[in-house]
């Protein structure tokens, strides 16, 4: 697990610390410190007392979450490696629940069920199941049956091999959140590529984390802006869209899809799909974004090229 300045972590930690699994079966808690602000070694130093030789602690200087993780990784003394994010908590059989198939030949990775936890009552604008309404909250939940995955797993209840990071890299820094910002993608990137490679992930469905939705996350501009950077994050990922027709750099087709939601989010009558019409227009508003900037960007750099030529 990785910890980042976040008041849920010891509750985070209480639940993966009193994890129910086989005697036979060693295992350790390795906890990333990304360079928090607050008391996290000390919170550590409290729960290794209480639970002698099962937790580690770990600094990693550089913000981001991908370094925490990737620090992780390389610190990981087990073959498999489970995540879970501060903010978490665990069911009890969560942790055997997600990696005892891994064990066997055939599974590269494992994911389980990501529960959203609403402190109050859902908003009626967030109420929709569509993806656009659940990536902002974390939750994953495919149904409760079990077997392979044709969609990656989510960073906040996931587990590989270590030999899958040996073979395929690590996590990309350039992706996922780094202090304040809400960059994504860096986990599902890691799945994909596996699955790209023909690697068989599976999914467990009894293996149960929940994720709480805070009054920071229950608000709409926080929708807005995950979805505006979940955008930025498919254009770093995948690259921008092929396009012959562009407009200072974009792709026209973003303009006329995002032209397309936006009628939609203002004829819709029902709020939940007027909110989530509105969240796609911000989603390819963040796509022009990066795009305008990576093209900009790669232009200076051929100005600067050319001039270094030059002279």
């Amino acid at each position: 697990m990785y910890s980042q300045s976040c008041p849920k972590f010891g509750d985070c930690l209480e639940s993966v610390a009193t994890q129910t699994l086989p005697q036979a079966v060693g295992w350790e808690i390795l906890v990333v410190d990304n360079n928090s602000s607050d008391e996290t070694h000390q919170a550590v130093k409290g729960f290794q007392q209480r639970y002698p030789g099962r937790i580690r602690y770990l600094f990693e200087p550089t913000q981001g979450l991908s370094y925490a993780r990737n620090a992780g990784i390389r610190g990981a003394r087990s073959d498999i490696l489970a995540f879970i994010d501060d903010d978490e908590t665990a069911d009890p059989g969560w942790l055997q629940n997600l990696t005892q198939n891994l064990h066997r030949g055939e599974w590269a990775g494992a994911g389980g069920r990501v529960l959203a936890q609403w402190n109050g009552s859902r908003p009626r604008w967030a109420s929709s199941d569509s993806s656009f309404a659940l990536g902002p909250l974390a939750a994953f939940d495919p149904g409760l049956e079990a077997g392979q995955m044709t969609v990656p797993p989510v960073g906040a209840n996931m587990a590989f091999k270590k030999q899958a990071f040996h073979k395929y890299g690590d996590f990309r820094t350039d992706l996922g959140r780094s202090g304040k910002n809400l960059l994504s993608n860096e986990d599902i990137e890691f799945g994909r590529r596996l699955l790209a490679a023909g690697e068989q992930l599976r999914y467990e469905p009894s293996a149960v984390t929940h994720h709480p939705v805070e009054e920071t996350r229950a608000r709409r501009d926080y929708f807005l802006k995950w979805w505006f950077n979940k955008g930025r994050s498919d254009v770093m990922e995948f690259g921008i869209l092929p396009n012959r027709r562009r407009v200072l750099g974009v792709p026209f087709r973003l303009f006329r899809d995002a032209a397309v939601e936006a009628a939609r989010w203002t004829v819709a009558v029902d709020p939940p799909q007027r909110f989530v019409s509105k969240l796609k227009v911000w989603c390819y508003a963040g796509q022009a974004f990066e795009s305008y900037s990576q093209v900009h960007r790669n232009d200076r750099r051929r100005g600067a090229s050319s001039d270094i030529k030059a002279a």
